[in-house]
């Protein structure tokens, strides 16, 4: 009877061939996570490059980003870092969808800037959903840091808590304690009339009503008329860029600034330089940064201008300053996972040219140090761009809202 084939024999080629299977398999995954390590580290800027928000944001916060990468070097953890932006157009829609290819197809790690809050609460949803990073240094809305907080967002450089609630104060203490305010109709100017109120109240002022304004209005006559015949003392413009460029503009053509004062609840370095200090001197207003306040901000300041014409607005030194943490945090952690990255990010100190001790807190906030300014009049100001000098500074504990406050689910009380 004929014998049959080996069956040890047969059983030794099939372990061969399968080890050697194996061992090509290892090789290739080896090689796809060599190829994973060396792919860039991309940080995208959604901004505004044309609207309202462009020049205190746009085309520099794309500039002060790259900035940021070329003083950290150009690399992180061996990888080089691709700055990519894209313009949403003042639209929560198409901002959301930018994000959403950003993060699902084109391998982006994190969104900085973020100009116009509906814009950002809408990319701070999908951030989340993606576990991806939001650092958010253009839009205001508190509600980034309450009702719309969540683990991937940190609201980096301002918001109308502590830019209406430092101003409101300081007008009232100032003797301008009746206030009409003409508000830009979305969250971010709706959440700076309730801001700015709260602290007019606080400090013993009253508000005797409100107009509020389409965004990118084209005529603010009869707003402004309203806030005429309201007789308040002071006329608080919430809204930003271009609208209150045009609100100072109308208000001094009406005469308006002859019996009230105007309060610009969030007037940034360009409004001031393309409005000039004969319709804003003596005006007071709250910021997170001026470049003229040592030699550190002077020398970034000056570098940013030679790449962008202009002095950065805090918007812009903000996203500089966000943008070199986050690669700091990506260093520190070894990784650019995003959990990883986010606990380095609140377990660190930050500190640069636009923070100094700054910390970021369980509901998303970056905490640091604000500032009253009040404008120069033409005679005071003695070279290009020198237009405030400090009233106060504000620490961060007093200036941002609180947490005992705080409507967001992730902070313990």
């Amino acid at each position: 009877m004929p014998k049959s084939p080996s069956k040890p024999l047969w059983s030794q080629r099939q372990k061969l061939v399968a080890y050697c299977g194996g061992l090509i398999g290892l090789l290739v995954s080896l090689g796809a996570l060599g190829q994973s390590n060396s792919s860039p580290v991309k940080i995208g800027v959604l901004t505004d490059m044309t609207g309202l928000y462009s020049d205190n944001s746009g085309k520099g916060s794309v500039i002060a980003t790259q900035m940021a990468v070329d003083d950290f070097g150009g690399k992180v953890l061996g990888r080089p870092i691709l700055v990519v932006s894209a313009d949403h157009q003042g639209k929560a829609d198409i901002g959301a969808a930018k994000a959403r290819e950003w993060l699902d197809t084109q391998g982006v790690d994190v969104i900085v800037d973020a100009v116009n809050s509906a814009v950002a609460i809408a990319v701070s949803k999908i951030a989340a959903d993606k576990h991806k990073i939001l650092i958010v240094s253009g839009a205001g809305s508190t509600r980034l840091t309450n009702e719309d907080c969540n683990p991937y967002t940190i609201h980096y450089a301002y918001d109308t808590y502590s830019t209406g609630g430092t101003l409101g104060k300081a007008v009232v203490q100032q003797g301008g304690s009746t206030w009409y305010f003409l508000t830009a109709d979305y969250t971010f100017g709706r959440s700076m009339q309730d801001d700015t109120t709260r602290a007019i109240k606080a400090a013993g002022g009253q508000v005797l009503g409100q107009s509020f304004h389409p965004v990118n209005s084209p005529d603010f006559s009869s707003f402004l008329l309203q806030a005429q015949a309201s007789g308040a003392q002071v006329v608080g413009l919430a809204n930003a860029g271009g609208d209150t460029i045009n609100s100072v503009k109308a208000a001094a053509e009406y005469g308006i600034t002859k019996k009230q004062k105007l309060a610009g609840l969030l007037v940034m370095i360009n409004d001031v330089h393309s409005l000039g200090l004969g319709l804003t001197q003596g005006m007071y207003i709250a910021d997170g940064f001026y470049w003229d306040t040592n030699e550190q901000t002077r020398k970034f300041s000056k570098a940013f201008q030679s790449k962008s014409g202009r002095m950065p607005s805090t918007i812009q030194a903000a996203v500089y300053s966000s943008t070199l943490e986050y690669l700091r945090a990506v260093q520190a952690a070894g990784t650019d996972d995003a959990d990883a990255v986010m606990k380095k990010l609140k377990a660190m100190k930050l500190n640069d040219v636009f923070v100094k001790d700054g910390v970021i807190r369980e509901d998303g906030r970056m905490v640091h140090d604000y500032y009253l300014f009040q404008i120069k009049t033409p005679a005071e100001s003695k070279y290009p761009w020198d237009y405030y000098k400090l009233v106060s500074t504000i620490p961060g504990s007093q200036a941002f809202q609180p947490l005992s406050e705080s409507r967001c689910p992730l902070v313990k009380k």
